[in-house]
């Protein structure tokens, strides 16, 4: 039957792991993996024997739990030492190869052996290829053993499983005599004498023990212990607590960040100062090791369970928060919330009431009558507490409603997990009533140990949003050193904190899942190892894809786009702008460079991964067709972008011309598209095979000049030479005209009624040319007025007043 005592080891590490180092002085399990199977320096086929020895005494170990014999291993040790197996077993397999490749590239660079009939080689070649051979026949067998070995461990854990899950089912199938009939209480009535025996006799050996714990050397150690306890439990949390106010203040930006780390404080801090309680008691009674093994192994497992349900009790009540309502991350009303604030040390209690009666159960060897008894009496406790959390909740909700005059929706989750919880009281209770007691006792536990994994997965989920929204806030602290480092957009920042927040959310909901859904007496290590080889035998065609080269090509690829980034920053702030090159040759420099170590980055992360060429090769052939079709304009566009850039018939910073509606300065080459400026700031995506295939005027190639061209028409009776010189001054005095080439201003027609004059001059860049115009035009008429030399000849008009129709004299002119 699983318990909360065998299942604290697999509870989530970022909660448990400071706690449980701190009070029972241990490394997690899955700390010491590595040293409790390691195995001294010792040569393969040392190794290999080994391995067979352990995987025999595991299969005779099976077929003992299989025939019902006493003093077996439990299947969970069985299963972890049948793993073990076929974990070494690989890994040796693995670290074989290379030396296997080693030998077969030796035998290579000697050649074949000689035909029949040739002349024999040298004797000391010959000595080597034989030492050769013999290594790698030696070589191949122990590969082939270690394979060998691995799939058998795989078989034998396969068939352990299988019996676990049988008799998981058996178990939560069997039936007992109702509690409501009275055959149940007559068998506890027949049972009570010999469980009395034992629980005296249990009593008394602690009674023994803790009298010696009082006798005058260990007196003093005990009683300090105690009263070191009993201080630590009066103040220790509300010191912690109150030395991380004063951190937050001092250190964390306001925010959520604060109420989450609040929240994650009380909780652990809850844990750590009453394990840190039960540790010293602990230690007290057994100051100078006056516990036998028998009490020692329960204390240890005790003072477990109490953190087990500290935890629980302190992780409630930070997710409750009903003294301080701004601290409250679960979306209970106030109401709700001080109607709950008693529950979480209740569950808390239920759970150390649980695993203390179960591991004294065990320890005594209680009859069975009492053992399903209590495993009743435990599952009505706890589904009853939970069904008055249920009631609750429900009523409060209604008072809320009723107070602010409208429902409040609640989200989908909440729902979901309140009907889930009622599912299982209601099962509960009527497995118990039907005589399924351990079906019942199994249900409550896992309520217990589903309640906990969801709140923390709720107070985990919530403090990585806050974590990382604050750490990567372009407004921070963090996210204004990564700007100033790395040279980073405000976009960006936020952009990473919420994909660094979604993909750490998705990997705690999968633990969680894990730890809810995992089998009976399944651990994280267990759990970790089946996924590993779940992923390691996965097949993608002839790719093999393994969870620690996909997490080394995620590294390689991540590592080598920062190297890129900060080479191409180097190259385009420090390097380039020293040279001689214009802007546009030291952005396609750049450009080409990112290409080329992007396409050299994107082979190395293949290269980590194992990919060849001839892994993708079927998924080439398959999609070459669509590939022809659907990538040929891409194709070309990317082409035609390299060409533009080693070419560079236009580069950044042109002038150029495509019609009459596209013509601009080049901001940027991309791969597929060029970026063209307009006048009015806007920009044209112009696809990079339109520069190539057709025509495209480049007003800044040959030269970066810009020609200022006035054509300004005057009377004939001008004084040419004064005009001329008026004009030449003008150009000569504006700041933007080049002295060479000269200013230049030439008569270039002469007609009946005025004569013209042709004015150039030459400025920096075409760019300035319109505004060089503008200012010269005014300069020249204001001078040219200063100078009363007028830019037209005054027009005459003649007005004649014509006598009335028929009269013979004419009128008198008059003019004007």
């Amino acid at each position: 039957m699983p318990t909360l005592l065998r299942r604290l080891p697999a509870f989530p590490a970022i909660l448990l792991t400071l706690a449980l180092a701190l009070t029972s002085g241990a490394a997690p399990a899955w700390a010491r993996t590595d040293a409790d199977t390691a195995t001294p320096a010792a040569t393969p086929a040392q190794t290999l024997q080994q391995l067979g020895d352990q995987l025999d005494t595991v299969k005779a170990a099976l077929k003992n739990a299989q025939a019902g014999k006493a003093d077996t291993p439990s299947l969970a040790d069985l299963r972890t030492s049948a793993m073990q197996v076929q974990d070494q077993a690989g890994r040796l397999a693995d670290s074989l190869a290379p030396q296997m490749a080693a030998l077969q590239a030796q035998l290579t660079v000697l050649g074949p052996p000689p035909a029949k009939g040739a002349p024999p080689e040298a004797p000391e070649v010959a000595a080597q290829r034989r030492q050769l051979d013999k290594s790698q026949a030696n070589l191949n067998a122990q590969i082939v053993q270690a394979k060998s070995l691995s799939l058998d461990a795989t078989q034998v854990v396969t068939q352990i499983s299988g019996l676990r899950s049988d008799q998981f089912q058996a178990r939560l199938a069997e039936r007992t005599d109702t509690p409501l009939g009275h055959a149940f209480w007559a068998d506890q009535v027949r049972a009570i004498p010999g469980d009395m025996t034992r629980l005296q006799r249990f009593a008394g050996e602690w009674s023994a023990g803790c009298s010696d714990a009082w006798q005058s050397p260990n007196r003093l150690p005990l009683l300090s212990c105690l009263a070191l306890a009993v201080l630590l439990l009066a103040g220790g949390r509300q010191a912690l607590l109150r030395l991380w106010q004063f951190v937050a203040t001092r250190w964390l930006p306001d925010g959520h960040l604060r109420r989450s780390a609040m929240a994650t404080v009380m909780a652990l801090s809850t844990a750590l100062v009453i394990g840190l309680g039960a540790k010293l008691v602990h230690l007290g009674l057994d100051w100078n090791d006056t516990l036998d093994a028998d009490l020692d192994a329960l204390a240890t497992s005790a003072m477990r369970v109490v953190i087990f349900s500290a935890l629980m009790a302190g992780l409630g009540s930070a997710l409750l928060s009903t003294k301080r309502a701004s601290w409250r991350m679960l979306p209970l009303s106030d109401i709700a919330a001080r109607r709950l604030r008693h529950h979480p040390w209740l569950l808390g209690g239920a759970a150390l009431l649980t695993g203390l009666t179960e591991r004294i159960v065990r320890s005594i060897g209680s009859s069975l009558p009492a053992t399903v008894l209590l495993h009743a009496l435990l599952a009505l406790l706890i589904s009853g507490l939970v069904g008055s959390m249920l009631l609750r909740l429900h009523r409060a909700r209604r008072e809320a409603d009723a107070a602010d005059g409208s429902k409040v929706r609640r989200p989908l989750w909440v729902g979901l997990l309140s009907f889930t919880a009622m599912l299982g009281v209601v099962v509960c209770w009527l497995a118990v009533c039907l005589g399924y007691v351990a079906l019942g006792y199994f249900v409550a536990v896992q309520m217990l140990w589903t309640g906990l994994v969801a709140a923390s997965l709720y107070l985990l989920w919530q403090l990585a949003h806050d974590l990382f929204e604050t750490l990567l806030s372009p407004q921070g602290r963090g996210g204004a050193h990564l700007q100033a480092g790395f040279d980073l957009a405000p976009g960006t920042l936020e952009q990473a904190a919420t994909v660094l927040t979604g993909i750490t959310r998705v990997l705690l909901a999968l633990a969680a899942l894990a730890l809810v859904l995992a089998p009976f007496d399944a651990g994280p290590a267990e759990l970790a190892q089946r996924t590993l080889q779940l992923f390691s035998g996965l097949k993608l065609g002839q790719l093999i894809i393994k969870p620690s080269t996909v997490v080394y090509a995620i590294a390689v690829f991540v590592l080598g786009l920062v190297a890129l980034r900060m080479l191409k920053r180097w190259l385009g702030e420090q390097l380039l702008p020293k040279t001689a090159m214009d802007p546009g040759m030291r952005d396609s420099i750049v450009t080409l460079l990112g290409y080329l170590g992007g396409v050299l980055v994107f082979a190395l992360a293949l290269a980590a991964l194992n990919v060849s060429l001839q892994s993708i090769a079927w998924i080439a052939s398959a999609l070459s067709v669509g590939i022809g079709f659907g990538l040929q304009a891409v194709v070309q566009n990317f082409i035609s972008g390299l060409i533009l850039l080693v070419e560079r018939p236009v580069k950044v910073g042109d002038w150029v011309s495509l019609s009459s509606e596209v013509e601009g300065d080049i901001r940027r080459i991309n791969v597929r598209a060029t970026e063209i400026q307009l006048w009015d700031r806007s920009t044209v995506i112009v696809p990079n095979s339109q520069l190539i295939t057709q025509n495209v005027r480049n007003v800044t190639h040959a030269s970066a000049q810009g020609r200022v061209r006035i054509l300004l028409p005057m009377p004939l009776d001008t004084d040419a030479a004064r005009a001329r010189q008026i004009m030449q001054d003008a150009l000569k005095a504006h700041p933007a005209t080049l002295a060479t080439p000269a200013p230049v201003v030439r008569l270039d027609n002469i007609n009946a009624s005025s004569m013209t004059f042709s004015i150039t001059a030459y400025v920096h860049s075409p760019r300035d040319v319109t505004a060089v115009k503008s200012d010269v035009l005014f300069d020249i008429l204001a001078r040219l007025r200063e100078a009363q030399l007028p830019l037209s000849t005054p027009q005459s008009m003649v007005v004649r007043t014509l006598g009335p129709l028929g009269e013979d004299s004419p009128a008198a002119p008059s003019q004007a």
